[in-house]
């Protein structure tokens, strides 16, 4: 893992992006994940214990080689994937069977977050959520690891899969307004390396400068331009380009 890390981080890779259906925590030494290693390539079966510890092991490495390169990881977390056996013996996996998973468990995402923040490798994160459930609770999870070494170092991400879709990201934008901060937000992300996924960037301008034009109308958002254009421009481009460290 180490030697691939490096290889792209030398490629030019900037960013990791992790897809998990939850957040694992428990806590391990390296000798017992070094058994677990071992049992694993023995064709042993590991205990929902030694599992635990064992996922818990590979992202905490994972995540600190990220800090020590100077990347952005991201977390796609809570699908629920492959639901229909006979279209999975049929089409094989990630063919279209999939749907939203349960809310996440909040204990084991702090104390996964906290475990690599305790140690100050904690590198700049974006999480995203399935479960529209769990909008509240990502986005207060997230500042709880601001420290304000760069601006928003854990951030919330844009609405995800079956939530980029208009009443998915209008309540993202408000939830995100509420209890976090629109300003630093990164904007619009596509997984995907479907040309025709692209579009999706000029769905997210064209509401969110929607969004942002009522709550103006409203008057509870400043009708000035010099509080405006930042914001648009920042949610639009600026912020993502900064926070990833792209150059001109």
């Amino acid at each position: 893992l180490e030697n691939r890390h490096e290889f792209f981080h030398k490629m030019g890779g900037k960013c990791s992006d992790h897809g998990l259906d939850r957040f694992f925590f428990a806590p391990f030494t390296f000798s017992e994940a070094d058994q677990y290693f071992k049992k694993l390539l023995k064709g042993e079966n590991l205990t929902a214990e030694e599992s635990e510890k064992y996922k818990t092991a590979i992202m905490s490495e994972l995540c600190r080689m990220n800090h020590r390169r100077g990347w952005v990881q991201q977390f796609h977390v809570g699908a629920l994937r492959n639901n229909n056996s006979r279209m999975f013996r049929l089409m094989g996996p990630d063919t279209g069977w999939d749907s939203i998973g349960v809310p996440q468990d909040a204990f084991k995402m702090s104390r996964f977050l906290n475990s690599l923040d305790d140690s100050d490798q904690l590198a700049k994160t974006i999480l995203y959520n399935l479960n529209p459930a769990d909008n509240e609770m990502m986005i207060t999870m997230a500042g709880n690891f601001n420290d304000g070494s760069v601006p928003v170092k854990v951030q919330y991400g844009a609405a995800w899969w079956f939530l980029d879709q208009k009443n998915g990201m209008e309540k993202h934008f408000r939830d995100l307004s509420s209890l976090g901060l629109m300003r630093r937000f990164v904007g619009m992300v596509t997984d995907s390396r479907s040309f025709l996924s692209y579009p999706r960037h000029e769905y997210f301008r064209r509401l969110v400068c929607n969004y942002i034009g009522e709550e103006v109308e409203k008057g509870l958002i400043p009708d000035e331009d010099e509080l405006l254009k930042p914001l648009i421009e920042g949610v639009s481009y600026k912020n993502a380009k900064e926070f990833l460290g792209f150059s001109e």
